[in-house]
């Protein structure tokens, strides 16, 4: 797993808004692998960490996807459609993913930052 990160429930907020968006944390090989392959769709976001690129093969469902820093500010923002596979982002240390649409009504843009608060996130990163 990622320094400190868990498999697990947690909840994300957008930067400049109050919104609690629940969030899956997949820190674990087996948890990143699976993300949401299977599903029909998702309530909130899954966080893949660490995690520099996505693919959508086998998936039944558009997703966004938010590429993020270490200190989850958003580098990079794309909508995929199933049976892709998304370009690396040297910088990413997390990807964010969301059923399509969701990332624009939570108000996210490239240079957002984003707070997770929960037994997903670590120690040493819980005070944002």
């Amino acid at each position: 797993m990622a320094k400190g990160w868990r498999d697990g429930e947690a909840v994300l907020r957008v930067d400049g808004t109050g919104d609690a968006i629940p969030l899956e944390v997949a820190a674990s090989y087996r948890a990143r692998t699976r993300g949401l392959l299977g599903r029909d769709g998702i309530t909130g976001a899954l966080l893949l960490t660490p995690a520099g690129n996505v693919h959508t093969f086998r998936m039944r469902f558009a997703i966004d996807v938010a590429y993020l820093d270490r200190r989850l500010e958003v580098i990079a923002l794309t909508t995929m459609v199933p049976g892709r596979l998304g370009l690396p982002r040297l910088r990413s240390r997390h990807v964010l993913e969301a059923e399509a649409g969701a990332m624009a009504a939570w108000g996210l843009r490239t240079g957002s930052r984003l707070h997770i608060a929960g037994p997903g996130r670590p120690e040493r990163l819980s005070r944002g």
